[in-house]
């Protein structure tokens, strides 16, 4: 099993940045898919970005396609989200999740393991 907590939410202005960080405890942090996902108020949680276990393979949502950055340090157990040029529509609760399923499916059925989330708030 995976233990993972997010950091780094907090509130920006439009254009601004944040850097998420999601850290992992357990075993073989090497081994897992990661993925970032997002939830806004009364929406259904939606898929943001994932990397693969080396960080050779990456998808991201279209909305965020050249904004957001995903990486990760096996190394350091950890899978980040650089977040630039920040809209209003990309606030929400912002979780970190894990997975072995062999799957490239970004659906949250594909992930077995979250976070608690980290807030993220942008004004306008």
């Amino acid at each position: 099993q995976v233990q993972l907590v997010e950091s780094g939410g907090g509130l920006v202005q439009a254009g601004g940045s944040l850097r998420l960080s999601c850290a992992a405890s357990g075993r073989s942090f090497s081994t897992y898919r990661m993925g970032w996902f997002r939830q806004a108020p009364g929406q259904e949680r939606e898929f943001v970005a994932t990397i693969s276990q080396s960080g050779s393979i990456i998808y991201y949502k279209d909305t965020v396609k050249g904004r957001f950055t995903i990486s990760r340090d096996n190394a350091k157990n950890t899978v980040y989200l650089q977040m630039n040029s920040l809209k209003p529509e990309d606030a929400g609760v912002y979780y970190c999740a894990a997975t072995q399923r062999l799957s490239r499916d970004t659906g949250t059925n594909e992930f077995d393991y979250w976070g608690q989330g980290t807030q993220v708030t942008v004004s306008s």
